[in-house]
């Protein structure tokens, strides 16, 4: 009974095995996650408030913007885990124990935040 426990233990071992996706993907993601952040970046910086005079086009002067800001949100926080992840395994290498590890994480998703700002500024 336990040999045949084990057997079925380590057969779901191997068929729950993690797999990393193959790094073409991981890149091509990132490309239209960044292009995605750019395209709401474009969207915000063309938007006019002259538009806004008329109660009648409220909403559908604020629609751009708000799918922009919710898309190019979405987006942001997206490349950022993405890249975050990326450089996990030198993270946990580096580290010295579960807490500076964490600490080492939050420092690189606020590097990495604001990487993705820093790209978006005018005359990047």
């Amino acid at each position: 009974m336990s040999e045949t426990f084990s057997e079925l233990e380590a057969a779901l071992k191997r068929a729950l095995a993690p797999v990393d996706p193959p790094v073409e993907l991981e890149k091509r993601l990132e490309l239209t996650l960044d292009s995605i952040v750019e395209l709401a970046a474009d969207e915000l910086e063309n938007w006019e408030l002259a538009g806004l005079r008329d109660p009648r086009n409220w909403p559908r002067a604020a629609l751009g913007p708000t799918a922009a800001v919710v898309v190019g949100g979405g987006a942001a926080v997206g490349l950022v885990l993405l890249r975050t992840q990326r450089r996990r395994p030198k993270r946990k290498a580096a580290s010295r124990g579960a807490l500076d590890f964490a600490g080492r994480t939050v420092k690189d998703v606020a590097r990495e935040a604001l990487r993705v700002f820093d790209d978006l500024a005018p005359g990047r």
